[in-house]
């Protein structure tokens, strides 16, 4: 069952936050999301998240690009148009290998990296033109929230968050958003 109401606790430092989640996750509070200017290192684990599987999908990805690399070099430079380049023979791949391993390289990376990215975007369904979906703007520039379910606990909810240092607190009615 999702909670109908919400608070908002803001907070001004990242290690005050990180102090206040293991206190919020102690007392067995449920934390909907947290939202950060920037990545708190060791966030994840003290919220109890599942470790991420992006790297992964990388090395598959890694693996796609050098196998795309070999069977490139292979046939532009030993079946379509082979050529003496510097004294190289044109007619074995195994022979032309040490010259073709920064091509490997390069599009082992390449695809690696792209389709990395194109997988956390579509992964984190942050498509282009899409509408910012953080509840403060302060939270782009130098604020910390944390979002935190509200069931029928809302006084004794706003007192622990206010003991762990929230600056700002708001209970937000999710109802009256939509």
């Amino acid at each position: 069952m999702e909670a109908s109401k919400v608070i908002h606790a803001i907070y001004t430092d990242d290690d005050v936050l990180m102090s206040a989640v293991k206190k919020v996750k102690a007392e067995k509070h449920h934390i909907e999301e947290i939202y950060t200017p920037f990545p708190v290192h060791g966030l994840d684990k003290a919220m109890g998240l599942a470790p991420t599987r992006i790297a992964i999908t990388s090395f598959i990805y890694g693996c796609f690009g050098l196998i795309i690399a070999i069977w490139m070099m292979y046939y532009m430079m030993i079946e379509d148009w082979p050529q003496d380049i510097g004294g190289k023979p044109s007619f074995s791949y195994l022979e032309n290998c040490p010259a073709f391993v920064p091509i490997m390289f390069e599009l082992t990376v390449f695809f690696a990296a792209h389709l990395m990215v194109m997988t956390f975007y579509m992964r984190s369904r942050m498509w282009p033109f899409k509408k910012a979906e953080n509840p403060d703007p302060r939270t782009t520039d130098d604020h910390f929230l944390m979002q935190v379910a509200v069931h029928n606990n809302e006084e004794s909810l706003a007192s622990l968050l206010k003991e762990t240092g929230a600056v700002e607190i708001n209970i937000i009615d999710k109802e009256d958003e939509h």
